[in-house]
């Protein structure tokens, strides 16, 4: 009996365990969990990274909207006396032409001007063009079928190289002008098959160039047979003379080959067209491009206004108070000093002189506006006020002394004491009294500003032969001061835009190291979890099976 109620209670006991539904435990999702709490450090991280991206993004369109900007102040900021630019609109030249006695100056000539040619006006009159020598051959009936000629002939035009020409019996006219033509470069004469009607066709030979004569040789007589030449050897039919252009610039007769005259007046083109009658002449004023200089003021303030808009997006804010979710770059100090720096350029005047004088104010939001009327009388007034306004200025007190280069950090007036030997070469020079400021450079005629010091940058030409006290007196209007600014903002090796980008993006590419470093860490800690449980189950359910089989063999034996 006591063995049998023992028996029974083990059995009770067995039963009981054997219940527990241990595989309805998510083993899956219990891991997944603890492999995301791993993960969760994650997140700090991918929101640094995020918001550094949307910076970087902002700063990238501020970089944009500041190389516009500067583009446009490039235009107006004036280069130095020493050098030359094609960007410097106040160097633009624009020919304005004027006629007498009735002419039509468009019918006659159209003038180009190169950047800086030095404004005048002249009178022009036309008596002839210049004019390509022009023959014809005689009539065939078609440019296609074999002409049966067989030759040689040479051509070209006379004081030039000649080019021989092989006619075979199977060449046609058209074929006989594709040989021409292969050797225009060289005789300066061409060929043109002209149809004349559906049954006759002629060989039109004419010079390259204006002003040049053919000349043949026809030891076979192909160019007889063809009716180019007569009996004589002269032309059969000469359907336009060669001549010279001729034309008088403020009364002095000139003649040219050409009707593109580029060799009169340095950096003047003249494209005669047409000539003048009795009485009538064509005046030539070379002055500055009075809408072009317009044009970059307007592009000026567009490209100014256009980056305002963008820095007042940066500084909105919510209707609750604080930063704009669009404002990721609210408060940031590097916009800020760029801002201010702009907005102080702005303030510029020189002599009293400031941008309302042009016609230019600000709006309630500080965005540029200007008047059109006031613009255009200045404009046609005096161009120097806009030039004096915007442009770097520079005055030498002796006419030895030029810039070739420009820095950013001089004072507006200074003295260089200028020593040379008695070879001229420069020996020493002091600013103020104070040495160490500018060396010499290796032609002996030129010194530039120490790095570090407030004259880097700044290169000077001397020409004296005696030592001088020269006194510089230099100003830089607004868009030479927006065009440091900008340079100092968005240099592509210094600028301070720049340089925050990629400490961002080192920063990002840091976060996203330690990002990888946690993720393999939880993805080692998650295959080491799932290696676990899997033999957690596997025991579980081994017991299990044994469990099942020991309960099996109690239930046998109690129902015995």
């Amino acid at each position: 009996m006591t063995t049998s109620s023992s028996v029974t209670s083990s059995s009770s006991s067995s039963s009981s365990y054997a219940t527990s539904d241990v595989s309805s435990v998510d083993w899956s999702g219990l891991i997944e969990e603890l492999y995301q709490a791993k993960l969760a450090a994650t997140t700090t991280y991918e929101t640094k990274i995020s918001t550094n991206e949307a910076k970087i993004s902002a700063y990238n369109d501020a970089i944009d909207l500041l190389e516009t900007l500067q583009t446009a102040a490039t235009a107006l900021r004036a280069v130095t006396d020493s050098t030359a630019s094609d960007t410097d609109v106040f160097l633009e030249r624009k020919a304005y032409l004027t006629g007498t006695g009735g002419v039509d100056t468009s019918a006659v000539l159209t003038v180009s001007a190169e950047s800086g040619v030095a404004t005048g006006s002249y009178s022009l009159t036309v008596s002839q063009l210049a004019t390509s020598q022009k023959v014809a051959s005689g009539n065939f009936t078609a440019s296609s079928s074999a002409l049966g000629l067989s030759g040689s002939f040479s051509i070209g035009v006379e004081g030039g190289e000649a080019v021989t020409i092989d006619v075979t019996e199977t060449m046609t006219l058209a074929q006989i002008a594709a040989a021409i033509n292969d050797g225009s470069d060289t005789s300066g004469v061409k060929a043109t098959v002209l149809k004349v009607s559906s049954t006759s066709y002629q060989l039109i030979l004419s010079t390259v160039d204006t002003g040049q004569t053919i000349a043949v040789s026809d030891a076979d007589g192909v160019l007889q047979d063809l009716g180019i030449v007569d009996d004589d050897g002269g032309f059969a039919d000469e359907l336009q003379a060669s001549q010279q252009a001729i034309f008088t610039i403020d009364g002095v007769t000139i003649t040219r080959s050409t009707n593109e005259i580029d060799d009169v007046i340095d950096g003047l083109t003249f494209y005669l067209t047409g000539t003048t009658g009795e009485g009538q002449a064509v005046n030539v004023e070379i002055a500055q491009n009075l809408s072009d200089i317009k044009s970059a003021v307007i592009a000026f303030v567009d490209a100014y206004n256009a980056y305002r808009e963008w820095a007042l997006s940066q500084q909105a804010t919510a209707t609750g108070g604080g930063a704009s979710s669009d404002a990721v770059l609210f408060g940031d100090s590097t916009i800020r000093t760029i801002n201010q720096q702009i907005a102080s350029a702005l303030t510029f005047s020189l002599d009293d002189v400031s941008m309302s004088a042009l016609g230019l104010s600000f709006d309630n939001n500080n965005y540029l506006q200007y008047d059109e009327k006031t613009l255009n009388k200045v404009l046609n007034a005096d161009t120097a006020i806009i030039q004096q306004l915007f442009s770097y200025s520079f005055e030498s007190s002796s006419s030895d002394l030029g810039i070739l280069y420009r820095g950013t950090s001089a004072p507006s007036t200074f003295t260089l004491d200028i020593t040379v030997d008695d070879d001229g070469n420069i020996t020493g020079v002091t600013v103020d009294g104070e040495s160490g400021l500018f060396t010499v450079t290796s032609t002996g005629h030129g010194i530039k500003g120490v790095a570090g010091t407030a004259y880097e940058g700044y290169t000077f030409v001397f020409t004296g032969s005696t030592s001088q006290s020269v006194t510089v007196t230099q100003a830089a209007g607004i868009a030479e001061q927006i065009y440091n600014a900008t340079k100092n903002a968005i240099n592509s090796s210094s600028g301070s835009i720049v340089t925050v980008i990629s400490n961002l993006t080192s920063k990002n590419t840091s976060y996203e190291t330690q990002i990888d470093r946690i993720t393999d860490r939880a993805d080692t800690y998650k295959a080491n979890l799932t290696l676990r449980y899997a033999r957690l189950q596997a025991k579980i359910s081994q017991a299990n099976s044994m469990l099942t089989y020991i309960n099996a063999l109690l239930d046998a034996q109690n129902s015995d």
